[in-house]
């Protein structure tokens, strides 16, 4: 890949002891002008903040194409559920959560406080909170109590209960920190270093009740749930982010290829080449946001031609779609986000962009396996994340080229982190757990609402007669169609009676493309990915066998929840069975290995002591998180 980082592979802690031993032997750092141990607490947060590009790494590696949300032709493993052993890929997470944030944000919070700069230790425990939510969810079992202790070259792991509770912790002191009286006179010190909120308390405050939403949504499919968890989710929602302003977005100051540094230009960018041949849209996404779900299974072999459907698409449908039917030419059926959010190769000189009518004509392609970027029988390849079938050329390039990108793959378009659309589906589960439809309806439409309102924000149309780049439809007349999706059967026309939890979870899962994929992983793992299994979780014999595949439910099945989703080593499905690694024993994934070059080389003595399956067990990628488990985690 162009233009990625270099790191010095070390030990995510164990240079903490190398730098605290030994100093004032032969050197005084306190003195070193070049090099001082010690600066001003505010100094620390643009650094922090601007970490977060790292989440675009693993989302692109590992957690995209985990999900099918993309397809991909890298041999990494992760697409078909397995790890590259001996490499720190899609491990970049725990790097910058346990170094690159580390002890500079841990200095931040404690400087910050011992000072009576509330506004600033608050953002710090918030921006804390986050990442170790997201940490967690990713690698589950971690290092929490003795994750700072310089005088140790081991650590022992804790287990996610007491994490998850530590997250909500951290994110209750950082609403304390905020709400402190503050006379500090900042200045521009937090706002020219915040490249989320600029300073403001107000939405770093909703950003911390929003960590503690998501944290509990893990939870949603715990038996205890409603009981321990869903009424403290639902008063953290109303006080967390609740529209699209809210929103929390890293800003990006790159935008060409004259920056200083090509790490200031997005990662999904044009200029720094890291999609270009190897990243696709999945076939999954295009039949969510184009409402062409096919009936999958033996009995329909799905290849039908029905001249009702516009020609270009050869399977028969599922009877009942959830996000859209936009094969019918009906006013409020069309949605617009699927102009935005994915890639198309039509009107490749941008004359019709204005045009909803020729937009809505598009067609769409996607990979149609989590390792393919083919689409059997279709007319057209699948094309680059940008919406030409060639390779990605610059906008330092002559005509015609993908200019700076478009939407969110544009090189200054901002890193999203979280948005208040994705609160509002927590908030609309929880409330359909607790038996209250009514409520659930309500928050689902805001969900929505939220999301098309999110989606216009970095459309970045391109210019009319020229290859060069860009969204290939107006903010004008996406804001057209967004209100008459809206209006329509999919939305405020579905009608209470009609709502489903398919349709909540589906509709985040959009809303999550592509910067939400390791939620929308979390929301897949925790209904155990629609497995067909008896007892309170799937395992060998019961959800996948001795051939490795796995027996997924059918989509008539009312207690699937991802309709259309089938895992790509399910059985009897076309295009999604091939076995995953052996290593594997049939199972998908449920964690991410922790860090190589720090667990595997340097603290394999507590990866050794984790249960139920230890750290260093071939298959540890396949142990089951503590959020996903009915009750607590089994004795074996």
């Amino acid at each position: 890949m162009k233009n990625m980082k270099k790191y010095i592979l070390v030990p995510f802690l164990s240079l903490l002891v190398l730098f605290n031993t030994g100093c004032d032997d032969y050197l005084d750092v306190n003195n070193n002008v070049d090099s001082p141990d010690y600066v001003e607490d505010y100094i620390y947060l643009s650094g922090i903040i601007q970490t977060y590009q790292d989440i675009a790494y693993d989302l692109t590696y590992v957690f995209l194409p985990m999900t099918s949300m993309w397809s991909t032709t890298n041999t990494y493993g992760y697409a078909s559920h397995f790890y590259p052993k001996n490499s720190d890929t899609g491990q970049l997470i725990w790097r910058t959560v346990y170094w690159n944030q580390g002890m500079n944000l841990e200095n931040m919070i404690k400087q910050a406080e011992e000072a009576g700069h509330w506004r600033l230790a608050g953002i710090g425990y918030a921006i804390k909170a986050f990442g170790w939510d997201l940490l967690t969810k990713i690698y589950v079992d971690l290092p929490l109590k003795q994750a700072f202790d310089s005088e140790r070259l081991h650590f022992d792991y804790d287990y996610q209960p007491d994490i998850y509770e530590a997250v909500r912790a951290w994110a209750y002191k950082a609403i304390e920190c905020l709400e402190k009286e503050d006379n500090t006179l900042y200045y521009s010190k937090i706002s020219a270093n915040d490249w989320i909120y600029k300073g403001d308390a107000a939405k770093w405050k909703k950003f911390a009740y929003s960590v503690i939403v998501l944290n509990l949504a893990s939870l949603s499919n715990k038996t205890d749930f409603v009981s321990k968890y869903a009424d403290e989710l639902i008063e953290a929602a109303g006080k967390a982010m609740q529209t699209s302003d809210d929103d929390a977005m890293v800003e990006v100051a790159g935008g060409s290829g004259s920056v200083a540094y090509a790490g200031y230009n997005n990662f999904w960018g044009t200029q720094r080449g890291n999609l270009g041949t190897t990243y696709f849209q999945h076939d999954y996404m295009v039949q969510l946001m184009t409402g062409t779900i096919p009936k999958y299974g033996a009995d329909s072999k799905r290849v039908k031609q029905d001249p009702i459907v516009n020609s270009y698409y050869r399977y028969e449908l599922l009877d009942q779609q959830y996000i859209t039917d936009t094969l019918v030419n009906q006013t409020g059926h069309y949605d617009p986000r699927v102009a935005v959010k994915l890639s198309t190769t039509d009107d490749p000189q941008y004359t019709s962009i204005d045009n909803i009518e020729s937009v809505k004509a598009y067609k769409y392609y996607g990979g149609n396996s989590n390792t393919a970027r083919a689409n059997p029988g279709a007319t057209v390849t699948t094309p680059q994340l940008y919406g030409r079938i060639e390779t990605v050329k610059n906008s330092t390039t002559t005509l015609p080229n993908d200019g700076i990108g478009r939407w969110l793959f544009r090189d200054n378009a901002p890193y999203v982190l979280m948005t208040a659309a994705e609160i509002k589906f927590c908030l609309a589960e929880a409330y359909w757990k607790k038996g209250d439809k009514a409520s659930a309806y309500q928050a689902f439409k805001d969900g929505v609402r939220q999301d098309l309102n999110f989606t216009v924000k970095p459309l970045y149309p391109g210019s009319s007669g020229v290859i060069g780049g860009g969204d290939k439809i107006t903010k004008a007349a996406y804001s057209k169609a967004a209100d008459e999706y809206y209006a329509g059967p999919y939305v405020e026309g579905l009608g209470e009676a009609n709502l489903t939890l398919s349709h909540i979870m589906m509709q985040k899962f959009v809303a999550l493309y592509p910067f939400g994929a390791i939620e929308a992983w979390t929301d897949q793992r925790k209904y155990h990915y629609d497995i067909q299994y008896t007892g309170d979780y799937p395992k060998k014999g019961d959800g996948w066998d001795a051939t490795r595949l796995i027996t997924t439910k059918s989509d008539d099945d009312p207690t699937k929840v991802f309709k259309g989703f089938y895992l790509g080593a399910t059985k009897d499905i076309e295009f999604r069975n091939v076995a995953f690694n052996i290593d594997n024993d049939g199972s998908p994934s449920y964690r991410i290995r922790p860090r190589y070059n720090s667990e595997y080389v340097w603290n394999v003595e507590g990866l050794s002591k984790l249960s139920p399956i230890p750290g260093t067990e071939p298959n540890y990628q396949c142990s089951i998180p503590w959020f996903a488990y009915p009750g607590e985690y089994p004795a074996n």
